[in-house]
């Protein structure tokens, strides 16, 4: 007799597409800018929840893909949707060591490759990280593998030298974090607390605490001890994350006078909390998220002053985080595009910004064309106090020059050689553009000093282990295909 056939499998239903976004609790305009507290506000548990099912939980990983640490979003999206709370935030912690300061400041490109996009609003996937760590069970502590009694020197401790000291330490590496300010986080450092307190990056670092990961803070790399005598002193390798800590400058006429501000210094000061003196009437220099961050904490700082900001090319040639921009639009500041500073006006004091009408020039057949200005084009912007934000730069003060150090368009140092190597054997240098493409450049080049040192041993390269000591290590999300992020060119 014939064995009877099994019945089909059910057939898989993809859940229904929903175009529309559960809303983001955040403070008004009108309430938020009269001091630095939080604008976004946690969802609620139900909210949570409803906002993770909208996620269709693509095959393909597009949110992953386009995630510079290959954050495996889509599984703590559906553990949120599940209620399995601890579970996604162990899912994000996995890959992601700066997880608290990430789910406020990260400018998501998951979601912009997010499918959901091309009929509505993309889920919000960097808010749904937030829930995991606020409803699950986020003070892990990170376990070590096997001490390798080995020892590396990471000089900067911002996202890439963070992650790069947490990549190593994770591995059983011996790692020592030298910082020359008094905090450790870089330009964290400088995100206005409207968009991140303090305390949550905090809570990021106490993670570290099992690991052999030493910091030393106002130890300036360069003045009395160089990348070399680190090599000398016993460090096998060493890590250059040296940031874009140093503000450029306008270089016009009476950008001397008082009044007028670097945004990074003005910046670091509102984090911490400090005073800073600034008028009724602020004018901002600069397109970038810098200018951004320094803009909306003017409006803060000038007590319902008068607050415009000047930028050369046109609003869709911003490079602003698009969020940035509309929230610093809601807020009422004024925006000048297509102006670029002559000359700074006043006596003892900054009075007003001399600007003139620019427009593109020929095609160069490479990126944007270069700009012209406008003969008869000059008006003057009255202002009490300037704020400039056009661009930032590493400080090589004291850094060998036989490093033979790669500029990038951001201002930060690379190595020139694979795998951010420098001309100095067992000296390697990284950064990167924004808080989450730093950490992946802090990944590369820890992952960079791993395989040089196994090589010298003659070991295998090995993946990232577990960095919760369990027995599987790093790997890609089924469905991964290729990377959708690049990192910035060099110059």
């Amino acid at each position: 007799m014939a064995a009877s056939s099994s019945p089909p499998p059910p057939k898989v239903v993809p859940p229904k597409l929903n175009p529309v976004r559960v809303p983001i609790p955040e403070t008004l305009p009108a309430q938020r800018v009269r001091d630095f507290g939080e604008i976004l506000h946690p969802y609620r548990l139900e909210d949570a929840i409803l906002e993770a099912k909208r996620c269709i939980q693509c095959r393909r990983p597009w949110c992953v893909e386009a995630c510079p640490i290959d954050q495996d979003c889509r599984e703590y999206i559906k553990l949120v949707a599940e209620k399995k709370f601890d579970e996604a935030a162990r899912v994000t912690l996995r890959e992601d060591p700066l997880a608290t300061t990430l789910c406020k400041v990260c400018y998501h490109y998951c979601e912009d490759a997010c499918v959901v996009k091309k009929k509505g609003v993309p889920i919000a996937i960097r808010h749904l990280k937030r829930v995991a760590l606020e409803l699950g069970k986020s003070d892990l502590t990170y376990v070590p593998a096997p001490p390798r009694d080995e020892r590396v020197a990471v000089v900067g401790a911002g996202p890439t030298g963070l992650m790069a000291a947490w990549e190593l330490g994770i591995r059983g590496y011996s790692v020592t974090v030298f910082e020359q300010e008094d905090l450790l986080g870089g330009l964290i450092r400088t995100i206005p607390n409207y968009r991140i307190r303090g305390e949550d990056f905090e809570e990021d670092l106490r993670r570290f605490r099992a690991l052999d990961v030493t910091f030393r803070k106002e130890e300036r790399i360069g003045l009395t001890l160089h990348p070399k005598d680190l090599l000398v002193a016993g460090y096998l390798a060493v890590i250059l994350a040296l940031g874009t800590p140093r503000h450029r400058t306008l270089g016009v006429p009476g950008e001397d006078l008082p009044g007028v501000i670097p945004a990074l210094r003005m910046l670091k000061e509102v984090h911490r909390g400090r005073p800073v003196k600034a008028g009724r009437k602020i004018v901002v220099v600069g397109g970038g998220d810098v200018a951004m961050d320094a803009v909306r904490s003017a409006i803060r700082l000038s007590s319902g002053g008068d607050v415009t900001l000047v930028y050369r090319r046109t609003r869709e040639h911003m490079p602003a985080d698009p969020e940035e921009l509309k929230g610093a639009e809601e807020e009422g500041i004024h925006f000048l595009f297509e102006r670029a500073p002559v000359r700074v006006v006043g006596t003892d004091h900054v009075e007003g910004l001399v600007v003139q009408r620019m427009e593109p020039g020929p095609p160069s057949g490479a990126g944007l064309p270069a700009l012209v200005p406008v003969p008869g084009s000059e008006e003057t912007i009255p202002c009490d106090t300037l704020i400039v934000a056009v661009g930032q730069q590493a400080d090589l003060t004291g850094i060998e020059p036989e490093l033979d150090l790669q500029s990038s368009r951001g201002g930060w140092v690379e190595g020139k050689a694979e795998g951010h190597a420098t001309a100095l054997p067992g000296v390697f240098a990284a950064g990167g553009k924004s808080v989450v493409y730093a950490m992946a450049a802090g990944t590369r080049v820890a992952e960079a000093v791993d395989r040089w040192l196994r090589a010298k041993r003659g070991e295998a390269p090995a993946p990232r282990p577990d960095p919760f000591g369990g027995s599987t290590p790093f790997h890609l999300t089924a469905g991964y295909t290729k990377p959708l992020w690049n990192p910035e060119p060099r110059a």
